[in-house]
């Protein structure tokens, strides 16, 4: 791992740490404000509930817990629109970093971060807690840029292993961030933050730990992060595989005219768009399923949760950074959408054995568990590194001196349209997929993803294809 590399990885360890703080704390946060604000009719906090009532009361109508259901259902949508506002403010980011310097426009996106933390610290209102939720959607670039600046700095031959410290970088934090968090909800604030005299957040000391860390990740990058934007890759690698890699994929990218490279992206931005669509979906519906036919509390869902990021981790550190460059990016991510699909058949048949045979139930559920972590391991990164693939590399390849750029295959662009993408999936897919839980039940949510999940694996075939096989 080069040094920029390394405090890419380190950068984004410390951002989705912070990030994963307060996921946990969404339900719990809610509650809180609605007892604040039960006697105010007319807050934004009562409207929304209603409205949330009103539209789970068309689909579903629990005999228990509707307020918790309903909670449950806020909270997801409190995620979908920090997702919207990602899809909204991804490609921007992007362009400006290709017009700016990644290293600029990241420092700047981490104000945003910093002051999405101050609000939060302060927030006693609804209203102040979803500005706070807001200025973190539209200032939240570091992953995109994180994968601008790894594809700056590597080879095509390694850039799929450089990409992989990403899902690294996510899968750690997913297991651990969200545990910590609720281990601070439980915290008092330092005592010299209470001597302040100012309200606080019920939750002020995780928000506190959440600012601390992207204070730290703020000073770390300016210190640092050189620029990468139009740099010229170290070429220091001895692997004859990789070095072999390497020219089949400069023969490949030559082969490819920028008409073909942006229509290729056009099909990974539909594929990336379609697959989270679905993915999220599951992820969301996946803490119905174990409330609603289990019975399960936040301990077992946060275990099912974390073995799932834990076993991702492994795979993404064991498996796929060697594998893919014999594989191949599109085949590799081919191959999570089928174990995801796989996924689904077993939740899809689960519901059928929890009252008669619950021991079959909880391993299917944890078989399951094993098929989606495959699929977190392997199809966003590998899509990520096949989009990389199809963008200019900013030098030139005989001097290595900056070099004219397509615009619409600036990486800072393309990779930001990609990531657009995918967030706009992240929006919608928890919607319709609790439509569906509502409205059909598990079995048949399940198995109509599961059929679409293989109908999105059958139809990449186009993408699935090694550099030697298209050339």
């Amino acid at each position: 791992m080069g040094k920029v590399e390394r405090v890419v990885f380190l950068s984004l360890v410390l951002d989705l740490f912070a990030f994963t703080i307060p996921l946990p704390l969404f339900p719990r946060i809610i509650e809180w404000y609605t007892v604040r604000e039960i006697s105010n009719p007319n807050g934004l906090l009562s409207r929304t509930l209603r409205f949330v009532s009103m539209v789970r009361g068309i689909f579903y109508k629990p005999l228990q817990n509707s307020q918790r259901w309903d909670v449950v259902f806020l909270g997801g949508l409190m995620g979908s629109a920090f997702s919207t506002l990602q899809f909204l403010v991804s490609p921007h980011i992007g362009s400006l970093s290709d017009k700016y310097g990644r290293r600029n426009i990241l420092l700047v996106s981490m104000i945003g971060n910093i002051l999405s933390a101050l609000v939060w610290i302060q927030s006693t209102t609804f209203a102040s807690y979803m500005l706070s939720r807001v200025i973190g959607g539209l200032s939240e670039g570091n992953v995109q840029l994180a994968t601008a600046i790894l594809s700056d700095v590597s080879t095509p031959a390694n850039r799929s292993k450089a990409l992989s410290h990403v899902g690294i970088a996510f899968a750690i934090c997913f297991c651990i961030g969200p545990p910590i968090g609720a281990y601070f909800a439980s915290r008092p604030v330092p005592s010299y933050v209470g001597a302040l005299q100012m309200e606080l957040n019920v939750y002020a000391a995780p928000a506190l730990l959440t600012l601390v860390l992207l204070v730290a990740e703020t000073l770390f990058l300016t210190v640092a992060l050189p620029e990468t934007r139009n740099t010229r890759p170290d070429k220091h690698n001895n692997d004859p595989l990789e070095v072999h890699t390497n020219e089949k994929s400069k023969a490949t990218s030559a082969v490819r005219s920028v008409q073909e490279r942006t229509e290729l992206l056009g099909v990974l931005r539909k594929l990336h768009f379609l697959f989270l669509g679905i993915f999220s979906g599951v992820e969301f519906t996946l803490t119905f399923l174990t409330f609603d036919l289990f019975d399960w509390n936040n301990k077992q869902n946060g275990a099912l949760i974390g073995s799932i990021g834990i076993i991702s981790a492994l795979l993404q550190g064991g498996y796929v950074r060697r594998a893919i460059s014999k594989v191949g990016e599109g085949r590799m991510a081919q191959r999570g959408v089928s174990s995801c699909a796989l996924g689904l058949v077993f939740l899809a048949i689960l519901p059928h054995f929890v009252a008669t045979q619950p021991k079959i139930a909880v391993g299917l559920l944890r078989a399951a568990a094993v098929c989606l972590a495959f699929t977190s391991a392997t199809v966003v990164s590998s899509l990520t590194a096949h989009a990389s693939l199809q963008c200019d590399e900013g030098f030139d390849k005989d001097t290595g001196k900056p070099a004219a750029e397509h615009s619409e295959l600036g990486k800072g662009k393309a990779l930001g349209e990609f990531r657009s993408s995918g967030q706009l999936g992240r929006a919608i897919g928890p919607l319709f997929a609790c439509a569906s839980y509502w409205t059909f039940g598990p079995s048949v949510t399940y198995a109509v993803s599961a059929i679409a999940m293989l109908t999105l694996s059958a139809s990449m075939k186009t993408v699935a294809v090694l550099p030697e096989e298209s050339s």
